[in-house]
């Protein structure tokens, strides 16, 4: 039997996604690419957008028409609001929140699927899956009932998104890369941002134990994997719900420093996606002092003007959001910066959206991913006018489009005739090339057919730019020993 998963949304839902792969092959189902030949189809849903819960329904609804011509069933899990869980349950086979996860083959066994792996013991196919035994959740920290197996009847209970989610750690993750991989750090958010449905749909803020990020991070670095992203919905708050329990995430990352001195091998290390209200500079000096801590950084800003960020309750002022990038400046001047920005959400001004313009200017993001406001259902600013006309927010997506574009490109030329250090990362889609990353995740073509490349450091010598990519030759493949070359990128 086969399987076909469609994951939308962020990095976050990526690595969720490995987790399910994981469950689903122990069961003995085989990944297809091809939707036609799956038993078993589902997608990895991601509200934070209604153009993502969009492509689900029609996903399913194409789904169930092919019902009629074979065996097949669906599930949903991810990032899922209440509201849309609801018109789930009535298209969906099975629904569930990620932390349900290590009951998934339960579920599957409950709703009468014989699997491959289950034809004399589903417990017995499922033996080698590093799956913990079921802890009691704290009565105190639930807000919504557990979800119950499904059977032939359609399940109308809530879901606890954050219930379990200890136990969906301690599933084995089927990494999508032999040389990048994504670790899971903390889960859900505190914030309540009131553009924002993660509080909703992922519940609060809960760190994974130090022990197992550090343990899966020495794992994945012994096994060659050179580029590995720390991953959770506000990672410099980790260890705060474990306060004098558990590391900061200041001295998570000093952990994992001293572990990159000490193997002598060579890695980056990323995280997305720090909050700016926990971000100090214990953490910016940490990245300074350790060579495998990549020296690219993605703090969101999401407007630059204070009564905006008031509205959106990021609860901290563009003072404090720029003495981040001083900060960032003064200690890692080599280091790149990304950020996130919102436009035309409620109410903004023309006064209040040049203020967004302006910090753009002023700080020169090497990237922002721009995104034109569009409300959520359970978001906070769901009960407000979305009262900004979609081709005012198109023009203001446009100009910081150019505004980005601008920096981008300038930073860009400056490269040009610098031998860089890139992990190449696969075919470009320019015939002929290879693409790759710097450690600032600056974007390196270069020509060559030869992709025994892919997975490996090489040094390239950039001899083109244009905004948001570089063109160069290489120079040949990267040895440890070798001497960095170049300026940081």
């Amino acid at each position: 039997m086969k399987y076909h998963i469609v994951q939308l949304g962020c990095q976050m839902n990526i690595s969720d996604g490995e987790r399910v792969q994981q469950v689903l092959e122990g069961m003995g189902f085989v990944p297809t690419d091809n939707e036609a030949e799956a038993n078993l189809l589902g997608v990895i849903a991601c509200s934070v957008r209604q153009k993502g819960i969009d492509k689900v329904y029609t996903m399913v609804n194409k789904w169930n028409k092919s019902k009629n011509n074979k065996n097949l069933i669906t599930f949903v899990s991810g990032c899922v609001l209440p509201a849309d869980r609801e018109q789930f349950l009535k298209l969906f086979d099975m629904v569930f929140p990620m932390s349900d996860l290590p009951d998934f083959p339960n579920m599957i066994k409950q709703y009468g699927i014989v699997t491959p792996a289950g034809l004399q013991s589903l417990d017995e196919g499922l033996k080698d899956l590093k799956i913990a035994e079921p802890v009691s959740a704290n009565p105190k920290e639930l807000t919504l009932a557990p979800v119950e197996p499904i059977t032939g009847q359609k399940q109308t209970s809530l879901l606890r998104p954050d219930a379990g989610i200890r136990d969906f750690w301690h599933i084995s993750p089927k990494y999508g890369s032999g040389f990048e991989a994504y670790i899971p750090i903390q889960n859900g958010c505190n914030k309540f941002c009131t553009f924002c449905a993660v509080p909703y749909t992922r519940g609060r803020e809960v760190s994974r134990p130090s022990s197992e990020i550090i343990g899966e991070l020495k794992d994945l670095v012994n096994n060659g994997y050179k580029s590995i992203t720390l991953l959770g919905q506000n990672v410099n708050s980790y260890g705060l719900d474990k306060k004098s329990d558990e590391l900061s995430f200041a001295e998570l990352l000093e952990e994992i420093g001293r572990f990159g001195d000490d193997s002598k091998r060579d890695f980056w290390v990323y995280f997305t996606s720090p909050h700016p209200r926990d971000m100090g500079d214990e953490v910016i000096e940490v990245i300074a002092k350790y060579k495998c801590l990549a020296k690219q950084i993605h703090i969101p800003v999401q407007s630059g003007d204070d009564s905006m960020l008031v509205r959106m309750n990021r609860k901290y002022s563009m003072e404090k959001y720029r003495g981040i990038i001083h900060s960032i400046n003064r200690l890692i001047p080599q280091a790149t910066i990304f950020t996130d920005i919102i436009v035309g959400f409620t109410g903004e001004t023309e006064e209040e959206f040049e203020n967004t313009r302006k910090i753009m200017e002023e700080f020169k993001y090497n990237m922002a991913y721009i995104a034109q406001y569009s409300p959520r259902p359970g978001a906070a600013s769901s009960r407000w006018a979305d009262d900004i006309p979609k081709d005012v927010k198109k023009e203001r997506y446009h100009k910081l489009t150019e505004e980005l574009m601008k920096h981008s490109l300038r930073y860009n030329n400056n490269l040009i005739g610098k031998e860089l250090k890139v992990l190449v990362r696969g075919k470009d889609r320019k015939e002929g090339y290879l693409s790759a990353l710097t450690e600032g995740k600056i974007i390196v073509r270069f020509a060559s057919e030869n992709e025994s490349l892919i997975g490996e450091y090489a040094l390239v010598k950039i001899s083109s730019a244009v905004p948001f990519s570089t063109e160069g030759e290489l120079v040949s493949i990267y040895e440890q020993s070798s001497s960095m070359a170049g300026s940081q990128a």
